[in-house]
């Protein structure tokens, strides 16, 4: 598995309003629009993306954190291979994704970009 860095973070908040301005009024950041994603997503300038959700908008955690892979079902594999449960594929506009709980319980992400070459 090689990972290239974090390029996804998440949080789902009933103040999803107040926070989708202040991160674009008062931190500056552009809004994206990625087909498949609901939710407010914003860009930062490493290309990582930041997105807010209403309650319950990210599944049945409150954030996520999403790491940069070359390649997902190789990714995939190694983590099955150590015993770590990884969900199905997911998929949007500019993604492929699997969502896996890591040993401190917590859920995160591998995600795969759409047409990236390591």
């Amino acid at each position: 598995m090689r990972i290239l860095g974090l390029v996804f973070a998440g949080t789902s908040t009933p103040h999803r309003s107040q926070m989708a301005s202040f991160l674009g009024d008062t931190l500056a950041l552009p809004r994206v629009q990625v087909d498949g994603v609901e939710a407010d997503l914003f860009e930062l300038p490493d290309g990582s993306t930041f997105a807010v959700a209403s309650p319950g908008g990210m599944g049945d955690t409150p954030r996520s954190v999403g790491f940069l892979v070359d390649n997902l079902d190789a990714a995939a594999a190694v983590l099955r291979e150590a015993n770590v449960a990884v969900g199905p594929i997911g998929e949007n506009g500019r993604e492929r994704y699997r969502h896996f709980r890591a040993p401190d319980g917590e859920l995160y992400e591998l995600v795969e970009r759409k047409g990236d070459t390591p």
